[in-house]
């Protein structure tokens, strides 16, 4: 019997579930919208549950992607996953938020250049294969786009809505060889890890909900400013 699996991802404002039987999609609803995924997320879960007929008892697994990307919206997808896993006691398998985006062009000439907007002037990145997106070529990242470019050679397909915010930058520093794709396929969206999540349940590789964790890459704010006083504090002492 095929796997029942629930995927959820907020690491972006166009946050997303999508109900998969095996390698079929049952449904997904995707909402780039300015709403808040603590307003959106549960009535999307439930209003894409009910249309297909199932109950969450029907679900067999929970894929969760984890970032990087907004820290709030990661928090509440992970959080949302944390919580229905364990009312269900179903097993959860992970994918990132760039691997994610890179999945949405499996069969690119060039390699994929994933770039989620991290604000700050800097992007979320990470470079993919193209054909052949097993493994990354480089690990994710948070960098200044100026920066990225300059350590790439070559053609490359630019995808995410940092290469949307960032296109006259890529191009000026690229030119020909920086290539994109359509409005739509920049978009992080629940169904596109689905590659990554069947062959992370196939080979077992679920996480513990105790080890669920979001993907955040650099720290938050909050961190920033807690580190900033304490060292101001040890030097005043």
């Amino acid at each position: 019997m095929e796997t029942t699996l629930l995927i959820v991802d907020t690491s972006t404002q166009a946050g997303s579930v999508a109900l998969c039987r095996g390698d079929e999609i049952l449904g997904e609803v995707l909402l780039n919208v300015r709403s808040t995924h603590s307003e959106t997320l549960l009535r999307s879960l439930e209003g894409l549950l009910r249309d297909s007929s199932l109950s969450l008892t029907d679900v067999d697994a929970f894929g969760a992607v984890v970032g990087p990307g907004s820290f709030t919206g990661v928090r509440i997808g992970v959080a949302t996953v944390q919580g229905l896993a364990l009312a269900v006691k179903r097993p959860v398998v992970t994918a990132t938020s760039l691997e994610t985006l890179g999945q949405n062009i499996p069969f690119s000439p060039y390699p994929v250049c994933a770039m989620i907007d991290a604000r700050k002037n800097e992007v979320y990145s990470a470079l993919y294969p193209g054909r052949s997106q097993s493994a990354a070529l480089s690990e994710a990242q948070v960098i200044a786009p100026e920066q990225l470019l300059q350590s790439m050679q070559g053609d490359c397909l630019f995808i995410g809505d940092g290469a949307r915010k960032y296109r006259t930058l890529i191009v000026r520093q690229r030119g020909d060889r920086a290539h994109f794709v359509c409005g739509a396929l920049n978009l992080v969206r629940a169904s596109s890890a689905l590659p990554i999540l069947l062959d992370k349940l196939a080979s077992g590789e679920t996480t513990p909900l105790a080890q669920l964790v979001p993907c955040y890459i650099r720290p938050s704010d909050a961190e920033i400013s807690l580190a900033d006083r304490l060292r101001e504090a040890s030097i005043e002492g």
